[in-house]
């Protein structure tokens, strides 16, 4: 059994909130150079070098690539022979945040109270936690802010068995058509199919923590994957929702089966800022 110190874990938390407003993953970066030679529209071609010198700027002088840095969406996965020792784990993952969003000077956005008083909570807590229990001796931290402009364009359906593979990729092309330049195009559209309503939509979450241009491991979401992305791109809406053929970045689904009588279809979307840093201890 390894002892690992939650201090540990507020540290990471606080490092990865400052990396993962200010440096786009170099994943990003690289599709967007691309991008710009296959983007048909003149303007669309100009959003995208402006994109890429807003990334720049925000890595040269340490400041965040979008005003909204988002709620603290983290994901854990300990491994089941640590023994995290020196308080709570969950109150570590918040002081991570709280340091983090304070000494970064990134905006708070969290508020309290959400359909009354809407009251800021002053530290960006609680923290959105997912934790997962894995094989091994080590725990792995992802922070992924989540700003509101992508995250209002998100839906969950719960479709009809009968509907199949055409009806979902309907309601996924359908919900990146609706969202429009809202998300802030060239975006990522993650899916979850199958398992619940609430597993559903962290699986579509989850799934954003791929690689951009990563290949989906089973050959027949690979294959969805790639037709949900070609018929996005059909709609036109291009970068900055401004007209074009550049309007997704990636799509990554995960999948888990589902009941008998449900098809839970889950869309995340995230704007071109791809905010997620991660490291094991």
């Amino acid at each position: 059994m390894r002892e690992v110190d939650v201090g540990q874990v507020t540290e990471a938390v606080a490092r990865l909130a400052i990396e993962a407003c200010t440096y786009l993953g170099e994943d990003v970066v690289d599709f967007l150079e691309k991008a710009i030679d296959r983007e048909r529209s003149e303007t669309g071609r100009d959003v995208l070098v402006q994109l890429l010198e807003n990334a720049n700027l925000a890595r040269d002088t340490n400041r965040p690539l979008c005003q909204d840095t988002g709620l603290a969406v983290v994901f854990l996965e300990v491994g089941q022979d640590v023994h995290l020792v020196g308080g709570s784990l969950e109150e570590a993952v918040d002081e991570g945040v709280r340091r983090g969003y304070t000494d970064g000077y990134l905006r708070k956005s969290a508020v309290a109270d959400p359909i009354g008083a809407r009251k800021n909570t002053g530290d960006n807590t609680p923290a959105m936690l997912h934790t997962r229990i894995v094989p091994g001796d080590k725990v792995k931290i992802i922070v992924a802010p989540k700003g509101g402009g992508a995250e209002n364009m998100s839906a969950i359906g719960m479709l009809k068995p009968a509907q199949g593979r055409e009806g979902a990729i309907e309601f996924i092309v359908d919900t990146v058509s609706k969202a429009g330049p809202n998300p802030c195009p060239p975006i990522l559209v993650g899916v979850g199919l199958g398992g619940t309503f609430e597993k559903a939509a962290y699986m579509a979450k989850h799934s954003l923590m791929r690689e951009v241009g990563s290949t989906n491991p089973d050959p027949r979401l690979a294959e969805l994957e790639d037709e949900i992305e070609r018929r996005c791109n059909d709609l036109g809406i291009g970068p900055a929702g401004l007209g074009g053929t550049v309007t997704v970045i990636d799509v990554f689904i995960e999948e888990l089966p589902a009941h008998i009588a449900s098809m839970p279809v889950a869309v995340n979307i995230q704007c071109h800022s791809a905010r997620h840093k991660e490291v094991v201890i």
